[in-house]
């Protein structure tokens, strides 16, 4: 993947999340949701090196994997909004995503029994399939984690549990909510874990690409830990961190802005203008699409 279609899928993300916290105050997204704003190299970089036969499954702070699972953006807002032409129809809104082998769950640490379960299958059924794991630091505090950790090195399950850590849970920095490190959690099930600390795509999809072939080739489990900044809040205004350091992340931690660099003002700007008016146009046009229709029906 060349750099500037690495960019396009960045900065794609990025206008995707922008709008969604910009238009929720109207009043035209249903539930919650959850931008990846900041985070955006993460799904990139992951996910460039992965297969289509390959599972992926993600968790509340869903969007920017789905796009970069090469998800559709219009149907993304339109799963937002509640219209039928959405994702799910509608049904399931910003956390809850099917498509193909693309699957979402909104419950915290509640991916990681189906994501094991989902690699265990592929596994048995003796397919070259992996399965790709998304999840927060926040997750380690849920005991079904570590059930599932146990299962997946005991069965060697062919999968990639990626920890995308930005050190705040909720509005609970990690020093305050969890003991210990993260990589010791699976030393304990003798999964070997990597980590590195870093907003740049490429180095993420150099060291993801690596450990993606080692769980095909080999069937077993494996950690990426990623070291990573959500510039936005957990939710849609929840943050109570102060001003001026998330500033200071924008200003040294921006993914967008670290690969920007690597295109030449030229090329930058007509991918920026392609998507956005490729967003624009995503958006109206799910804000036109059709709502279900509701019926009194009752069922006796």
């Amino acid at each position: 993947m060349n750099n500037n279609t690495l960019y396009r899928t960045l900065y794609l993300i990025r206008r995707f999340e922008e709008t969604v916290l910009e238009e929720f105050p109207r009043g035209i997204f249903y539930g919650t949701t959850h931008t990846y704003i900041g985070q955006e190299a993460d799904a990139v970089g992951v996910l460039s090196s992965i297969q289509p036969e390959d599972i992926v499954v993600s968790n509340h702070r869903c969007h920017g994997h789905f796009l970069a699972n090469g998800g559709e953006t219009r149907a993304l807002f339109a799963e937002l909004m509640g219209r039928t032409t959405g994702v799910c129809g509608g049904r399931g809104g910003s956390q809850h995503l099917y498509w193909k082998n693309f699957y979402t769950n909104g419950i915290l640490g509640g991916t990681i029994p189906i994501a094991t379960g989902m690699a265990l299958a592929e596994k048995y059924k003796g397919s070259q399939a992996i399965t790709v794991n998304f999840l927060g630091d926040g997750a380690f505090g849920e005991g079904v984690v570590y059930e599932s950790l146990n299962m997946a090195a005991l069965w060697s399950a062919p999968i990639l549990y990626v920890v995308e850590n930005n050190h705040i849970a909720q509005s609970t920095s990690i020093e305050l909510n969890l003991a210990g490190k993260i990589a010791k959690r699976f030393a304990a099930f003798d999964i070997p874990c990597h980590e590195i600390t870093t907003s740049d795509v490429l180095e993420i999809l150099t060291n993801a690409k690596e450990i993606i072939q080692e769980v095909r080739n080999k069937s077993v489990p494996r950690a990426l830990i990623i070291n990573t900044h959500r510039f936005g809040p957990h939710s849609k205004g929840d943050d109570t961190r102060d001003l001026n350091t998330i500033d200071t992340m924008r200003l040294n931690f921006d993914p967008v802005e670290i690969h920007g660099l690597r295109l030449t003002d030229e090329s930058r700007q007509e991918i920026e203008n392609e998507v956005d008016h490729h967003i624009r146009t995503a958006f109206e046009e799910a804000l036109a699409d059709p709502l279900p229709t509701i019926t009194n029906n009752l069922i006796n």
